[in-house]
């Protein structure tokens, strides 16, 4: 009866915010509850992963979550062009070099990802490279909300993973198609989850582990992420778990299996006020709920139809001045795209000309403006450094098509 009435719950806070649609994602498909399917055991199934699901976090709970107050920047070093290439590149002095710029504008959070395709061929590596990350987080006051799979990208071939051509490399799925499409080889993917549940299932320097990135609606993959975070559920430790939902619509397919932080994405709104107008909404849901609810992807506000519309071309490079304000009077937890300076991590943005960031790898900033409007999230919006509104040297060639 209890997890009828949560589902209920949020459903209802979704029916009132959203009218039966994804104010955050416009034109995103209906709930497509009637297609998924569970693995059977017989498919090769993780006899722990068998049984009913966690309920999701009661109201008493909710002290224990992390606080609304998040106020992060997604990580990828500025010149990886895919999650592969951040771990089998992986420079130390880079990432404290970059978590330390966090700590100029006070951010206290980083959403980033551990990558499955590396961990299958360096786990050892990947063990060491992690509590590195990690550690360097926490010396710089950050926590971290860390991503196990993507959904959105290239199969993870040899090439597609190791490749630098900016004409050519392309963000990469985990697990690729071929096994988020066969249930009998979901195996693999859970002894990785369990790796991270053993190592950092209690680990304090996590805000929260987060299943997949953006699993979508149609069968295969939020069918794989619904059995991944059963998997995470009979392991967990104290950390939070959660699912990278493009919107609060897609959440609810998660809320009841454990997932305890809700998450939404809004990167291009075309205005100001359909953008205050959905954060008007997703409120509604956020005080329905003991769950949290977090904005973990923004960028900039553009005019036109819509994300999907071709950007004009001063629409295509960073404007988070356009978009904190807002956030930060809404009170939401929020990560924007990017912290470093770098072209843009979908290849079809890329080629268009789209520049992510808020830091040059020396430091300097695009926009003293977006410094000081993301600083101002933390009640101090004095910031002094260097402007620089050019596109970084080694990714001209980007720029030029």
């Amino acid at each position: 009866m209890e997890r009828f009435t949560r589902r209920s719950v949020i459903s209802s806070g979704l029916s009132v915010a959203l009218g039966g649609y994804s104010a955050v994602n416009p034109g995103e498909p209906p709930t497509n509850r009637g297609s998924r399917t569970e693995p059977p055991s017989s498919d090769g199934r993780d006899s722990r992963d068998s049984g009913s699901p966690r309920s999701a976090t009661t109201d008493d709970q909710r002290s224990s979550l992390p606080p609304v107050d998040i106020r992060g920047a997604i990580y990828v070093p500025a010149r990886a062009f895919n999650i592969y290439q951040m771990w089998d590149d992986y420079d130390r002095e880079e990432i404290e070099r970059d978590f330390g710029y966090a700590g100029r504008v006070n951010l206290n959070a980083i959403r980033t990802w551990v990558n499955y395709e590396y961990w299958k061929q360096e786990p050892g590596a990947c063990a060491a490279k992690l509590e590195h990350l990690l550690s360097t987080a926490a010396d710089e006051g950050l926590r971290v909300l860390l991503i196990l799979f993507e959904g959105i990208g290239g199969a993870p071939t040899r090439d597609n993973l190791t490749d630098t051509d900016p004409r050519t490399a392309m963000s990469i799925a985990s697990p690729g198609p071929s096994v988020i499409k066969n249930r009998r080889r979901w195996d693999e993917p859970r002894r990785f989850v369990n790796w991270v549940m053993d190592r950092h299932g209690d680990d304090e320097r996590l805000l929260g582990i987060e299943v997949m990135n953006e699993p979508g609606w149609f069968k295969n993959k939020p069918a794989f992420t619904h059995s991944m975070l059963k998997t995470l559920n009979r392991h967990r430790g104290s950390v939070p778990l959660t699912v990278g939902s493009t919107s609060m619509i897609n959440n609810i397919e998660y809320y009841d299996e454990g997932c305890e932080i809700l998450q939404f994405h809004y990167n291009f709104p075309i205005n100001a006020s359909e953008f205050t107008d959905a954060l008007r909404q997703i409120a509604i849901v956020d005080r329905s709920t003991a769950a949290p609810v977090w904005l973990t992807e923004w960028q900039r506000i553009r005019s036109g139809r819509g994300a999907h519309a071709a950007p004009a071309e001063d629409e295509l490079v960073p404007n988070y001045a356009s978009m904190a304000p807002h956030i930060h009077a809404a009170g939401f937890g929020n990560f924007f795209w990017s912290l470093m300076v770098k072209p843009a991590f979908n290849r079809s943005q890329r080629h268009k000309g789209v520049l992510n960031g808020l830091f040059h790898e020396d430091g300097a900033v695009w926009s003293l403006d977006d410094a000081r409007a993301i600083k101002a999230m933390s009640g101090d919006s004095e910031f002094h450094g260097e402007q620089r509104q050019k596109w970084p040297e080694w990714a001209e060639a980007v720029k030029n098509g």
